[in-house]
């Protein structure tokens, strides 16, 4: 038996033999009557309906009653207006499935969990809007909801770099522990309220490669003059080496790479980057990748929308992008190991970054971040905060998990 609030969402279901205590629930019968539901005891075997201020509906009365229905409706339009229908701009095309999948997970489970009363259509980049314009998309009502990455937009405000990658910065699982229990995600929600702009993480990409080369790199000063594909912090960090950084999305790369327009490109890793060919026209892969230990991405979702959702909405969007973003980053873990044998089997090499290359590359990224808090209290505010934690993490993740894994992996490779 299912007991209706006035809201119209269920308050609960009842089965099975009664309960030992006198359970009190309210219903509202299809005459405007308002019901109390008192279920007996073990010793009694069934329920009675008490009827209790009944109305009888008069003209007056209907014409109340039709007000408060209307306000209710302003209130909750889901419930009033019937389904809610969203939008959500991908900055990712349908071809790279691993980063798209993550709009159409959430969209089935949120029309699963509302018994089809909430549903979020997903578009792919291009569709609605450009691939990198997918915030502003939310941030001024063009669509409802986005799924995008941080780090495109640091143009805007430098301090989203946190909630999508930093060069040396912290995997998954430190930042997962960072998000929930270290500030994060308190840090993170005001720059995205100043935006207009609710965020949820949604997908994680996992480990990266450094990138694609047509020539490979052996010193620091390799770099002088190349132009790379590079998003986030990456392109900030490889300037103070003399790289040219270009962001390009996902679909122009290949075309630049054999056009020439750019020297070299970074995406994600041995899976998307295999679907994208960019080993036919750059064929030194270089590791490994400090760039981005990870590429959290997020559902934007537009702050006025977000609140005009019932709480039990706004739960479900919260439960469907938890496990999207666990289903993307098993998704990954497990395609690029056979990507990767193919991109070998296929002329790829692999080249291992030297020593002088990657202390280059960490003291150049410690500038970029003193350099860019000089210039804003906020982004020197969430720095503190998180270089704090990555060294905790990466003095733990060192003494536990990365000697451990090493020590297994040698023995594996065997």
């Amino acid at each position: 038996m299912s007991v209706w609030c006035f809201t119209g969402i269920v308050a609960g279901s009842f089965s099975g033999p009664p309960s030992p205590t006198h359970n009190l629930c309210y219903a509202v019968c299809g005459k405007g009557c308002r019901h109390q539901l008192k279920t007996r005891t073990l010793a009694q075997s069934r329920r009675v309906a008490v009827r209790e201020d009944c109305m009888t509906i008069s003209r007056r009365n209907f014409a109340r009653l039709a007000a408060t229905s209307g306000a209710v409706a302003v209130a909750s339009p889901a419930i009033a207006q019937g389904a809610i229908k969203w939008r959500l701009a991908s900055s990712f095309p349908k071809s790279i499935e691993g980063l798209w999948g993550a709009g159409p997970t959430l969209a089935k489970y949120v029309n699963e969990m509302s018994d089809g009363k909430f549903t979020v259509h997903p578009f792919a980049a291009g569709e609605i809007v450009p691939g990198l314009q997918v915030l502003d998309a939310v941030a001024n009502g063009t669509v409802e909801c986005g799924h995008s990455y941080g780090g495109y937009y640091i143009g805007k405000n430098p301090t989203l770099i946190f909630d999508g990658s930093l060069p040396f910065g912290l995997t998954p699982r430190q930042h997962n522990a960072w998000y929930l229990y270290g500030d994060g995600k308190k840090l993170m929600d005001e720059v995205y309220d100043g935006m207009g702009v609710v965020s949820i993480p949604i997908g994680n990409t996992g480990g990266q490669t450094f990138g694609w080369f047509r020539k490979e790199l052996k010193s620091p000063a390799d770099f002088n003059g190349i132009k790379m594909r590079v998003a986030g912090f990456g392109g900030k960090v490889l300037s103070k080496l003399g790289v040219v950084p270009q962001q390009i999305a996902a679909g122009d790369i290949y075309p630049a790479l054999e056009k020439g327009t750019i020297d070299a490109a970074e995406w994600v890793g041995p899976y998307d980057d295999e679907k994208l060919g960019f080993h036919k026209v750059a064929k030194y892969m270089h590791l490994p990748g400090v760039l981005e230990l990870e590429a959290n991405n997020g559902l934007y979702i537009n702050k006025a929308k977000w609140a005009e959702l019932p709480v039990a909405y706004q739960a479900m969007l919260r439960a469907a992008c938890a496990y999207a973003l666990m289903e993307m980053l098993a998704g990954y873990d497990a395609r690029n190991p056979k990507a990767l044998n193919r991109l070998v089997a296929a002329g790829a090499q692999l080249v291992v970054l030297s020593p002088d290359i990657l202390k280059a590359l960490r003291t150049a990224l410690e500038q970029v971040l003193d350099e860019e808090a000089a210039k804003s209290e906020q982004f020197k505010r969430v720095l503190e905060n998180w270089r704090a934690f990555r060294a905790e993490q990466h003095r733990w993740f060192w003494i536990a998990d990365a000697r451990a894994e090493m020590s297994v992996y040698a023995l594996t490779a065997q």
